[in-house]
């Protein structure tokens, strides 16, 4: 195939490149599949008209946060679901509560934690946000033992489908959902993974 000419070429050729990427890619990334640069604008029309096209079908094209990608519908996902043999992790309360202080606070430490939660942070809550890639340290507060400064990574962002930290939902909106769902209670001196 020749280089594109029409923006039909360019949209198939950005389509191909999606569907088969294992990765979301950014625009940037997606410029360098022509020998003649597009440019941002161009590339991110064509992305939205993409995106309309796929309207209606079981499966979307979004930008995260690091950049476009498909996937498959929230509705649709469930069915899909019941073909998977393994089961998501389940993460306890401890590991919820320390991410939700961690993505709506930062940049937070061990220390603003514990004392948020009113409960010591096991070491494992952290290795466990930190093992799966959705915290990481930033940096280090400058007081005595600077303790890292912890912060949600762009992975975490990815995984829940957002493209920035602002499309969080309100704390009221959680506050609202945790009132409706009866978790167990925790121990009340540290967390327990």
């Amino acid at each position: 195939m020749q280089e594109p000419s029409t923006p039909e070429e360019y949209t198939r050729i950005l389509e191909a490149a999606l569907l088969s990427a294992s990765e979301p890619r950014s625009v940037s990334a997606l410029r360098q599949l022509f020998a003649e640069d597009p440019g941002s604008d161009m590339v991110r029309r064509l992305l939205e008209a993409l995106r309309e096209q796929w309207q209606g079908r079981g499966v979307e094209l979004v930008q995260i946060a690091s950049g476009w990608r498909f996937q498959t519908r929230p509705e649709i996902q469930v069915f899909l679901d019941r073909l998977k043999d393994e089961k998501p992790p389940k993460y306890s309360r401890a590991v919820l509560e320390t991410l939700a202080i961690i993505a709506y606070r930062q940049p937070v430490t061990r220390g603003d934690i514990e004392d948020i939660r009113g409960v010591a942070v096991s070491t494992n809550v952290i290795k466990t946000l930190e093992s799966r890639g959705w915290i990481d340290a930033v940096g280090y507060r400058d007081t005595p033992g600077r303790p890292a400064l912890l912060a949600t990574t762009r992975r975490f962002l990815d995984e829940l489908g957002l493209r920035s930290l602002t499309e969080l939902p309100p704390l009221t909106e959680i506050e609202r959902m945790m009132d409706l769902v009866e978790l167990p209670e925790t121990q009340p001196a540290t967390d327990a993974e």
